[in-house]
């Protein structure tokens, strides 16, 4: 009898668990496993076990990552990072998440570090698990600080199915102001207050009033071939986009957002410019 009755205490103690997990901490908790994995049989593998098939990643154009990490040799160096920022869609289909990570081209003892800003989008398979679909960086100097704790905005209100504006109509109007007025005032109408932004060489730009005031003021142009992938109240879009002075390119390479449906409004939350070196 006791033991009957310790099963099913162990039982309903799992189950409460397992029903107390939200998609939020499912996601978060798959990017700390890929981390984990990544450190413990090497970035290779883990990116094998961790992408989607149709999953995307940059080098320095959008190529399959499966493919592209299957053609690549072995490697001792060791990639770690952590996220400290997550959310996911009210439906639980799409997530993403953002934060620092380090590299050391020899493995763990290299002296050399090489440090970065990463972004990932997941999305839910049919057996209920998260793999990553998108996944970006940029790099930066040594961060003054770090925080291992990770934080997510607050919910956003619900909106009717009828009353939902199509997020790929709000993609296109950022782009067509960001060409024709300007990046910034493109940005002041369609940033989140507490945008994040991230931009090569630099750290981590958050909050839209911070966001505008480092906008570029040069011209800007963006690909033809810009996608929008969107699940409930968030989605992801990507395209190519190029910087000029006058005639001269300035920068060229791939814009990455994270959109969310904010009031009625889609919102870019996470903004991305990756920039191509230069040869």
């Amino acid at each position: 009898m006791k033991t009957l009755l310790i099963l099913i205490m162990v039982f309903c103690a799992t189950g409460i668990f397992a029903q107390g997990k939200t998609n939020l901490e499912k996601v978060v908790e798959t990017e700390k496993a890929f981390a984990k994995f990544a450190d413990e049989k090497g970035i290779k593998p883990a990116f094998l076990e961790f992408l989607a098939d149709d999953g995307i990643i940059f080098r320095p154009t959008a190529i399959n990552g499966k493919e592209s990490w299957r053609a690549r040799p072995e490697s001792p160096a060791l990639l770690s990072w952590y996220p400290v920022f997550a959310d996911v869609s009210s439906n639980g289909v799409l997530g993403y998440t953002t934060g620092p990570g380090e590299y050391r081209p020899n493995g763990k003892s290299d002296a050399t570090v090489y440090y970065s800003e990463y972004a990932t989008v997941w999305r839910r398979q049919a057996d209920g698990n998260y793999k990553a679909v998108f996944d970006i960086g940029i790099s930066h100097d040594k961060p003054l600080s770090s925080d291992m704790n990770w934080t997510s905005p607050k919910k956003a209100e619900k909106i009717s199915e009828e009353n939902k504006p199509i997020a790929a109509a709000a993609m296109s109007l950022f782009f067509d102001k960001a060409a024709t007025k300007g990046l910034g005032n493109a940005y002041k109408n369609f940033a989140a207050e507490d945008v994040r932004f991230l931009r090569e060489g630099k750290f981590p730009i958050l909050g839209k009033s911070n966001a505008l005031t480092k906008s570029k003021k040069t011209k800007i142009t963006f690909g033809k071939g810009a996608t929008m992938q969107s699940a409930d109240d968030l989605g992801y879009s990507m395209t190519t986009y190029e910087m000029k002075n006058g005639d001269k390119i300035t920068e060229k390479g791939n814009i990455v957002q994270i959109w969310k449906l904010v009031g009625g409004r889609w919102q870019i939350v996470l903004d991305v410019f990756a920039a191509i070196p230069e040869k």
